[in-house]
């Protein structure tokens, strides 16, 4: 998937997690749809995480995040990876009414290093179109200083979306929701930088 981009120091650095691990998820071409979308509006330099890709264990460290006494080499690329991002939008389906345990797991490897960052969310599934699993999260995120914007996608029915060819074919709503959440992460995240400046992560 496409790495972090080195470019504008005035673009926001903005994460895309992609949660679902599983095989077959629908969560791949949801997500290439948001890192392409976010990619065309401009005005971010993108690094799009599959935890399918990145394999973290499930967590594995002796000592308690806040400290960053990190032992293993996949925490330290982890911590660095989101570390350097500056908002998030996670891709994210509803399992049995809650989070799935892949994104759990990768929020609990750190602590500092979510500080002071907005967050959005792609979530998908059926009627519901995955909102349970995004209140769920909310709780999980807030306690890490966090800011989650009133904007999101949420995409009912995800299946009527997905192609022959496994892609994502977006309506105007979602288009829409999506622009509408990057501009927000990206006001909210330009207003957190004091905040952001007084870490070190």
């Amino acid at each position: 998937l496409h790495p972090t981009v080195i470019g504008d120091k005035d673009m926001t650095r903005l994460m895309i997690i992609i949660a679902s691990t599983r095989p077959g998820r629908v969560g791949l071409p949801v997500g290439l749809w948001f890192d392409a979308r976010a990619r065309a509006r401009g005005g971010f330099n993108v690094d799009l995480a599959d935890l399918a890709e990145i394999k973290l264990p499930f967590m594995d460290e002796p000592n308690h995040p806040r400290l960053q006494k990190y032992t293993k080499q996949h925490t330290k690329e982890w911590s660095a990876r989101v570390a350097e991002a500056e908002a998030f939008v996670f891709v994210t389906p509803e399992y049995n009414y809650g989070l799935c345990a892949p994104l759990k797991n990768a929020i609990d490897f750190l602590h500092n290093e979510w500080r002071y960052k907005p967050f959005g969310f792609v979530s998908y599934g059926g009627v519901s179109a995955g909102t349970r699993a995004v209140q769920m999260t909310k709780q999980v995120l807030s306690p890490l200083r966090m800011f989650p914007t009133a904007e999101a996608v949420s995409i009912p029915f995800v299946a009527q979306f997905i192609d022959d060819e496994e892609q994502l074919q977006a309506n105007d709503v979602m288009d829409q929701a999506a622009d509408a959440m990057l501009d927000e992460l990206a006001r909210v995240s330009d207003a957190l930088t004091t905040l952001r400046g007084g870490d070190a992560v």
